[in-house]
Parts: structure tokens; C-alpha cells; sequence
């Protein structure tokens, strides 16, 4: 029982770590495009198109 005292306290620091880190990266735009880095390797470099 008295574990407890030690690993819940821990617990919510873990998860407020957590949620400080995601609000600190959604602040800093991190997760602004989402649909572009995916498709960013279908599209050809000019450099790479001009070798034979």
C-alpha cells in the first residue's frame, strides 16, 4: 500500500511531462502540415531528374 505513495506522485509527473511536451511542440508548429511530408518522397528533385 504504501508504494502507492511513490508511484502515483510519479505517475502525474510522467503525464504532466507529457502533456508539456505536446503543448509546447502544437505551440512551436509542429503538427501544422500534416499532409504534406508523406507525398514529399513521390515527388521528383530537379537534381536527381537532371542526371542521366
Amino acid at each position: 500500500m504504501s508504494v502507492l505513495f511513490i508511484v502515483v506522485p510519479l505517475a502525474l509527473i510522467v503525464v504532466l511531462v507529457a502533456v508539456v511536451a505536446y503543448v509546447w511542440s502544437a505551440r512551436g508548429g509542429q503538427f501544422d502540415d500534416l499532409d504534406t511530408p508523406p507525398v514529399r518522397m513521390l515527388h521528383d528533385d530537379e537534381s536527381s531528374a537532371k542526371r542521366p
